[in-house]
């Protein structure tokens, strides 16, 4: 980590419970906001502009959750940066000078959208960069960056599996108020996603529903969030491995313009609070590994 020492040093944090209450891990890898300089030089945009990307305060609104029992994992490097819920190698040759390899996914949907590991754009649609980038600059900011940030997380799943025989990874998103198409309708205050029943038990999901709805939270399922890469990635239910992404309505707890914290901020923290415990009496015995079903 050397490259990045006092800038993105620690360039992620993982913060475990003295005491492990339950298999459960909240994760929130998009509301880093420590921005390099020489990232930001790079830029045709101003730092203002680069954080509509961010999942602003969303590690704040779980920080708690460590003193209740549960791991905590969080980035400090914006995503713009190096967006660490994609595949590792999902990058765009126009972006660069110099050869990708061989086995980089140039043609996936979030590439052709800007926003592969390395973005081209931020979350409006603006372009970040001025010139086009050393190819060796993005490798070096996979290595160092990415690759770590998933081996670490790997290694805390593992971890929670080996001592309770399942896990859950909740991954913690925001998402703006409104969408960039006028057709999309208003969204909820919190989108679910399980990548469509794949990532994690049925059971999971819906409790996630029932709890939040009680709480007074509008929902929506897989639309138009449905998991990214961390979801699909580490969620294989048939092996007690349950991934479910929750997107929560910036508008909710922040002012989107200024980018503060809105009034409700400590209500929605207090939340993912009662959330967290509700989650915990879940029988993880129902979500251990399942026998596939007889053909």
């Amino acid at each position: 980590m050397t490259e990045f020492a006092g800038e993105l040093s620690p360039p992620f944090e993982i913060v475990e419970p003295q005491a492990w209450r339950a298999p459960i891990i909240f994760n929130s890898p998009h509301s880093g906001s420590v921005y390099p300089a020489e990232f930001l030089e790079a830029s045709r945009i101003d730092v203002v502009s680069l954080r509509r990307s961010e999942d602003s305060f969303m590690d704040e609104l779980i920080a708690g959750l460590s003193d209740r029992g549960f791991p905590i994992v969080r980035v400090n490097f914006p995503r713009s940066y190096v967006d660490v819920n994609r595949e590792p190698y999902e990058l765009d040759p126009r972006m660069f000078t110099g050869r990708l390899p061989s086995f980089a996914n140039t043609r996936s949907m979030r590439v052709a959208g800007g926003l592969g590991t390395i973005p081209r754009v931020v979350g409006d649609g603006q372009e970040i960069y001025r010139e086009r980038l050393d190819v060796d600059d993005a490798l070096r900011r996979i290595e160092v960056l990415y690759k770590p940030y998933h081996r670490a997380l790997r290694r805390l799943i593992n971890k929670a599996h080996q001592a309770f025989g399942a896990v859950i990874v909740v991954d913690c998103h925001s998402m703006p108020s409104v969408g960039v198409s006028r057709d999309e309708p208003r969204r909820p205050d919190v989108v679910i996603g399980d990548r469509y029943g794949t990532s994690c038990a049925a059971l999971l999901p819906d409790h996630v529903e029932e709890i939040m709805s009680s709480l007074g939270y509008s929902i929506g399922r897989n639309k138009p969030y449905a998991g990214g890469f961390i979801t699909e990635h580490y969620g294989n239910p048939a092996s007690g491995l349950h991934t479910v992404q929750i997107e929560l309505n910036r508008a909710v707890y922040m002012d989107e313009r200024r980018r503060e914290r809105g009034p409700r901020f400590a209500q929605v923290a207090a939340d993912f609070a009662t959330l967290a415990d509700a989650l915990a009496k879940i029988p993880f015995s129902d979500l251990g590994p399942f026998q596939a079903a007889a053909e």
